[in-house]
C-alpha cells in the first residue's frame, strides 16, 4: 500500500515501519492521547485544521515523510 495524502492517520498507525519514521519526524506522536481523534482523518484533512497550522505542519512536510515511509515498502 502507497500511503498518499488520502490515507488515513489510523492506517499508517497499524503500520510499524511507518510509526518508526514518523516518530523520528515528530516523537511521541504515536503515544499521544489525542491521536485517537485523528485517526479517522485523512492526511489532507488532517492538514486543513487550524492546530496543524498552528504547529507548523505544511504539506511539504507530510510529503518528504510519506516518501520516506513509502520508499521502505
Amino acid at each position: 500500500m502507497v500511503y498518499t495524502l488520502d490515507t488515513k492517520v489510523g492506517d499508517i498507525l497499524k503500520d510499524a515501519r511507518a510509526v518508526k519514521i514518523l516518530e523520528k519526524y515528530a516523537p511521541g506522536v504515536a503515544k499521544n492521547p489525542m491521536i485517537g481523534l485523528a485517526k479517522g482523518m485523512t492526511l489532507k484533512t488532517l492538514l486543513s485544521l487550524p492546530q496543524a497550522k498552528k504547529a507548523g505542519i505544511t504539506e511539504e512536510m507530510v510529503l518528504k515523510v510519506l516518501a520516506e515511509i513509502n520508499a521502505i515498502k
